[in-house]
């Protein structure tokens, strides 16, 4: 064997490691693959000296390279004769044999009870002998040693799914008590909840790439809705002349205004959609490449590390905008220039303010706001003014009211019209911030008076972890980097209700309601432990105490 290799050696070229390749001998007697050596030299022009690679001898000029047809023939040969993997050396990027010496060849496979990687040689043993017969074979692998105890240096082929940790045979005194399986138990398990994990992702990521759709379809028709618009005031200012001229090209900026605010709404989703998709989709490709795992710790460890995506894959209403308001602007320029057909004084055409898209923006319609006393459950404690509410082990002695909410709830005590902002900092275990009617139901059941499970209430339910979005006993699930701080924007004439995820440097957009307010609104607040605070909101970020 060990001649074997060296005649291997003895025809290989010094500058490309591998066989010779249309072997040439230069005028010093040593050879190279014709293509090694024109490359060296090509390289040393400049200098019209031209040097062996090997001793460094120099030549001028140039030599002319011939053939060396005896040692290609003997090539040919060794080439015919070497075995296929005695010509395959590990690369960097390759698993090498831990058996060889010298010039190691790539492993073929790796063995699970050796711990170590074997070439085709060199793995025969684990063909032929018996008890090597029974080791488990797999593909290369540069993690082998993360197989081993670090503490006891031996194989580690159980697992604590008390502690969820793999271990080795002496690691078991350490958990005595605990559920121990094997390795390939626990990957069994497992795998076996493969199949249903890789459905939940791929339902998720129907739902999203369906909702995607839809909303590449909403700004395709704002953008037709917006042109439209356009048109039709163009046409409309042109018969006003010159002297109009001024106020189309502000309403037509009105309309650009309004287009670029929805637009950008249904843009912030539509990243916010393509971020889930991807996500999704590097899961499933994660559970994909997983599940071809033949290491069975290796397959734990990585399941173990991956991030659960275990949220509903229920869809929910998108709203982005109203496009009658490009149907408003027309109508009232149409109706100014039949106006200005029987008079000429000055008319102004007064439209909607565009919708707060900056928290700069919404500052401008920040709402101090109390919270009411006979409103509050018995479990609830209000402080700062009536600002702070803080969930209690035991009932407070409030006297009896009717208003008073037999859940943990509490209602404001101004009424909430036209454009309003607020804020709401929340630590607790769980939190529905909401706006409501005065006249929603105080005694029953939270199915019955909780914000959310009726008609006459709005909520979001905030979590450690995750958004939703409740009314009359559906819930939304709601995507967004969750915060301690929650902005509330109302728009009560337009019917607009929307919730953003607010930190020191960024608003995201969580949910947004379109509808038609029917009377006043209220804020509220429904919370599970811990403590909430409304903030008049400031450009500032006070920090709860």
């Amino acid at each position: 064997m060990a001649q074997k290799t060296l005649d291997q050696e003895a025809f290989s070229c010094s500058v490309c490691l591998d066989l010779l390749k249309d072997p040439v001998t230069i005028p010093c007697g040593h050879s190279y693959c014709r293509n090694c050596v024109q490359q060296h030299w090509d390289q040393e022009d400049d200098k019209q000296l031209y040097s062996c690679p090997e001793c460094r001898l120099s030549f001028s000029p140039r030599p002319v390279l011939v053939k060396n047809i005896m040692l290609a023939g003997l090539v040919e040969q060794m080439k015919k004769t070497a075995p296929p993997a005695a010509r395959c050396y590990a690369g960097p990027q390759d698993v090498s044999c831990d058996v060889c010496t010298g010039r190691k060849l790539r492993a073929v496979q790796s063995c699970l009870q050796c711990v170590a990687s074997y070439c085709e040689r060199h793995l025969q043993p684990h063909h032929e002998a018996a008890a090597l017969k029974k080791h488990q074979l797999v593909e290369p692998s540069h993690m082998l040693q993360e197989n081993i105890c670090s503490e006891h240096h031996r194989l580690m082929e159980l697992f604590c799914r008390s502690d969820q940790q793999l271990l080795c045979s002496l690691c078991v005194d350490q958990h005595k008590g605990h559920d121990i399986v094997s390795s390939a138990s626990e990957r069994a398990q497992r795998q076996a909840e493969l199949p249903a994990r890789r459905a939940l992702l791929l339902q998720n990521l129907q739902h999203k790439e369906t909702d995607l759709k839809r909303l590449q379809q909403e700004a395709q028709d704002i953008r037709r809705s917006a042109q439209t618009a356009v048109q039709r005031s163009g046409d409309s200012f042109t018969q006003m002349a010159l002297l109009l001229d001024k106020r189309r090209s502000e309403v037509e900026q009105q309309i650009r205004s309004q287009e670029q605010t929805q637009l950008s709404r249904v843009q912030e989703l539509q990243d916010q959609l393509q971020q889930d998709v991807r996500g999704l989709k590097r899961s499933l490709s994660e559970l994909d490449t997983l599940a071809l795992t033949q290491d069975h710790n290796q397959f734990i460890q990585v399941y173990t590390s991956l991030s659960p995506h275990t949220q509903s894959t229920e869809t929910h209403t998108i709203h982005t905008g109203d496009r009658s308001y490009f149907e408003e602007v027309t109508r009232a320029v149409s109706k100014l220039r039949d106006t200005l057909q029987l008079t000429l004084s000055p008319v102004q055409v007064l439209l909607a303010p565009a919708e707060p898209s900056s928290r700069d923006d919404f500052l401008q319609y920040s709402t101090e706001i109390t919270l009411d006393p006979n409103t509050v459950h018995t479990k609830l404690s209000l402080s700062d003014g009536n600002r702070r509410v803080t969930f209690m082990s035991e009932e407070q002695s409030y006297p009896d009211h009717p208003d008073r909410f037999s859940v943990c709830q509490v209602l404001s005590r101004e009424s909430l019209t036209g454009r309003c902002y607020w804020e709401v900092e929340w630590s607790v275990r769980w939190a529905r911030i909401a706006v409501s009617y005065r006249d929603i139901q105080r005694k029953g059941y939270s199915n019955e008076c909780g914000f959310g499970n009726n008609d006459k209430s709005w909520a979001l339910q905030c979590k450690s972890n995750s958004y939703s979005f409740w009314f009359n006993k559906v819930q939304s699930q709601v995507s967004g980097p969750v915060e301690s701080r929650i902005g509330v924007y109302l728009d009560h004439s337009a019917g607009v209700l929307a919730f953003y995820s607010v930190s020191e440097r960024t608003m995201s957009l969580l949910h947004r309601v379109q509808t038609k307010f029917t009377q006043p609104l209220y804020t509220g607040v429904w919370i599970g432990g811990g403590f909430l605070s409304l903030i008049g909101a400031t450009a500032h970020f006070p920090k709860l105490i």
